[in-house]
C-alpha cells in the first residue's frame, strides 16, 4: 500500500525555481493492480458513460488507420501510434471526472464529465498545446529517421537494423519523457487550481520517486495498448475507459490530493 513521505528523498525535486511540487506517496510495486480493480468497479458503475468514452477512443484509430490506407504512407503507422499516446491522458480527462463523481459518491454524467476538461481551462489547453508541440515533434523526428529507410534495397532483417534500432530508441526515450511529465498532469489540473508548471513538476517527482511502480503500470499500459492494436482497436472499447479510471485512482493514491474539495 502507498505511503506518506515524510520528506522529499534526495532524489526528489525539492526546489525547482519557477513552481512548487506537491508532495506524493510511496507506492507499492503492484499497487497499480487495485487501481485496476477499482477502475473495474467504476466501468460497471458507469457502463454507459464508459462505452461512450470506449467508442472515442476507439473511433480515433479506426481514423488514423483508414487515413494510413486511403494515402498509401504506411510508414506514418508507428508515429501515428506514439501520437495516440500523447493525445490519451487529455482525452481521458472526462474518465477522471466519471471516478472523481463515483468517488464522492454522485451519479457521474457524459455533460459534467465533458465540462471537466475545462474545469481549469487555460492550464487545460496549455497542456493541449504542449501535447501538440510534443506531436509534432515527434512527427518531425520520424520523418528524419525516415532517412534510414532502405528505400532502394531488399528489404531484410539487416537492411532495415539501422532503422528500426534507431527508431525504437528515439520512440522509446520520447515515450518515457511523455510518460513523466503527463502520469499525473491532468488530475492534478482538474482536482486542484494550480499552474501547468506544477501540475508538470509534480507528475515528474511522483514517477522518479516511485519507478519501480510506475515501470510496472507503464508495463500494464503499453500492454493494453498493444492488445487494442493486435485486435483492430475493438478492445478499446473497454481497455481505454478502464485505464483512465485507473489513471484516477493511481493519482489519488499518490499525490496527496485535497479529497474533500468538490465543484459543480
Amino acid at each position: 500500500m502507498s505511503q506518506q513521505l515524510e520528506k522529499m528523498p534526495e532524489t526528489g525535486i525539492k526546489d525547482s525555481g519557477f513552481a512548487r511540487v506537491i508532495p506524493c506517496k510511496t507506492l507499492a510495486v503492484f499497487d497499480s493492480i487495485k487501481w485496476l480493480a477499482l477502475a473495474l468497479n467504476d466501468f460497471k458503475r458507469a457502463p454507459a458513460i464508459s462505452l461512450t468514452y470506449g467508442v472515442i477512443f476507439t473511433l480515433i484509430p479506426w481514423s488514423m488507420y483508414y487515413l494510413i490506407d486511403l494515402t498509401g504512407w504506411y510508414m506514418i503507422i508507428f508515429p501515428a501510434m506514439v501520437c495516440f499516446m500523447l493525445i490519451g491522458p487529455f482525452l481521458a480527462a472526462g474518465l477522471y471526472d466519471v471516478s472523481w463523481q463515483l468517488g464522492k459518491k454522485n451519479e457521474p454524467s457524459f455533460r459534467h464529465s465533458l465540462k471537466a476538461m475545462s474545469r481549469n481551462a487555460v492550464n487545460e489547453w496549455g497542456f493541449a498545446v504542449l501535447l501538440m508541440v510534443l506531436m509534432i515533434f515527434w512527427l518531425r523526428i520520424a520523418s528524419l529517421i525516415h532517412a534510414f529507410y532502405p528505400e532502394n534495397q531488399a528489404y531484410t532483417l539487416l537492411s532495415l537494423a539501422t532503422f528500426l534500432i534507431i527508431g525504437t530508441l528515439v520512440g522509446a526515450a520520447l515515450t518515457v519523457f511523455v510518460f513523466f511529465i503527463t502520469a499525473f498532469t491532468q488530475p492534478i489540473l482538474m482536482e486542484r487550481r494550480v499552474d501547468l508548471a506544477t501540475a508538470v513538476l509534480t507528475s515528474m517527482n511522483a514517477v522518479w520517486l516511485n519507478k519501480r511502480a510506475m515501470f510496472f503500470w507503464a508495463s500494464i499500459i503499453l500492454l493494453s495498448v498493444f492488445i487494442g492494436f493486435i485486435t483492430f482497436f475493438v478492445a478499446f472499447l473497454v481497455i481505454m475507459p478502464i485505464i483512465g479510471y485507473a489513471s484516477w485512482h493511481g493519482y489519488i493514491d499518490t499525490i496527496d490530493v485535497k479529497r474533500k474539495r468538490t465543484y459543480e
